[in-house]
């Protein structure tokens, strides 16, 4: 029993890619509604008493499609705005909010049931529980079959573009760089001196910017005042400092090696243990850049 519990508990604790950003959002909730609304009115999933019916049931079944996609675009748009980092989402994370989103549909499907029958019975604790019953039936079937399903897919995909990639330092071609490079903080006393080819990779955190970097076989640590896009400017000159997400900058001369998972890559670098992420968005730039050279 233990075993399966740790089974299960690093299968949630796996990474796992946030879709609901914006644009994506919309497209992926606006499928969902059409596909909700062709379910409910063409297989009708549950009892149908039409007689209870104050309006037509095609309507019945928009409002049960729309409700769960404006409530689900609202709770991901505020979710979307308040996660900082969406590279450590998991699938355990995703199946909690998901879970919040069912059930707060299925406490609005219990609330717009006076605009849809005629049952002196709506306002009770029985029509409440069904509510969020069917809802957890549906969302739940639809969400085991979806995410387990959708982390494998990437999962595959993800691992066999990265055993495709050279294990290998990457070998750009020389050429004068402006090295040392003088870089600019926001603090004009914390300006430095940076040889591009001795840093590993640079880490956003807050205001600040971690930049670690080898000297003589030894990584250090420096704690600069300077956003990530600040100092990508600064650095644009050497073609072998990429962002690889939202909050990283890596040298990928530093690149030993590439391994996958559901959101995307990960880098081993000289010297680390840790391994450095390269999400979804970034993927196409960072196998262009490691096959050209």
């Amino acid at each position: 029993m233990s075993s399966y519990f740790e089974t299960l508990k690093n299968f949630l604790g796996q990474p796992y890619p946030f879709y609901y950003f914006k644009e994506r959002a919309v497209r992926l909730f606006v499928a969902i509604f059409v596909f909700s609304f062709l379910f409910l009115y063409f297989f009708e999933p549950f009892t149908v008493h039409r007689p209870e019916h104050r309006i037509a049931y095609v309507w019945i079944c928009l409002l049960h499609a729309g409700q769960p996609t404006i409530l689900a675009l609202i709770y991901f748009w505020l979710l979307e705005k308040f996660t900082k980092d969406y590279e450590v989402w998991t699938i355990g994370r995703e199946f909690l909010h998901v879970g919040i989103l069912l059930l707060l549909i299925g406490i609005g499907s219990f609330l717009i049931r006076d605009i849809i029958y005629f049952n002196p019975h709506n306002w009770s604790w029985r029509y409440f529980y069904e509510e969020i019953r069917n809802t957890f039936l549906v969302g739940s079937l639809i969400l085991a079959i979806f995410v387990p399903l959708n982390y494998v897919r990437l999962l595959r995909q993800h691992v066999k573009q990265a055993e495709s990639l050279p294990p290998q330092q990457v070998a750009f071609p020389i050429q004068l760089e402006p090295d040392p490079i003088s870089i600019k903080t926001q603090v004009n006393s914390d300006d430095f001196e940076l040889i591009s080819n001795d840093l590993l990779f640079a880490r956003a955190d807050g205001n600040y910017m971690e930049l670690f970097v080898e000297t003589n076989g030894t990584v250090h640590k420096l704690i600069k005042r300077i956003s990530l896009k600040e100092l990508e400017e600064q650095l644009r000159p050497v073609p072998y400092i990429l962002k690889t997400h939202r909050a990283y900058l890596v040298n990928l001369r530093k690149v030993r090696g590439t391994k996958g998972n559901a959101q995307g890559y990960q880098l081993k670098l000289i010297g680390m243990e840790e391994y450095i992420p390269v999400s979804r968005s970034m993927i196409e730039q960072f196998k262009k850049k490691m096959s050209a050279n």
